[in-house]
């Protein structure tokens, strides 16, 4: 990895710009943004069934136990999914790549006569 000088941009400025770091933010965006959607799409059908399906909501399954009652525990079931698939793919694709970015930036703020010297 090549890290320019520029002026007095700190090491973690520097770093933003480098391939790694790009990568990395790639890696999280192609996740976090497409989820995000899915689960707000999601919740928002629920909200508007609420207001605008009640019959079709209200319709019973078991006993007590209706359509709306299941949707809305499906939604705390749709976000543990989505903090386990989070922490999946945090573990297999953006903690190796954002370990090593931290490897690098630690060494070179360790480094002597660089931005932040020894500890």
């Amino acid at each position: 990895m090549v890290v320019k000088e520029r002026g007095s941009d700190s090491v973690y400025e520097r770093f933003q710009g480098t391939e790694e770091f790009q990568r990395l933010r790639a890696r999280f965006r192609r996740f976090a943004f497409p989820m995000t959607a899915a689960f707000l799409a999601w919740y928002l059908l629920y909200v508007v069934l609420s207001g605008w399906a009640r019959d079709f909501l209200g319709t019973q399954v078991v006993g007590y136990i209706n359509i709306a009652l299941i949707f809305g525990l499906l939604q705390f079931a749709s976000t543990f999914l989505i903090a386990w698939l989070y922490a999946r793919h945090a573990e297999r694709t953006l903690d190796p790549l954002a370990d090593k970015l931290r490897r690098q930036v630690e060494a070179e703020t360790a480094a002597p006569g660089t931005e932040g010297g020894a500890r």
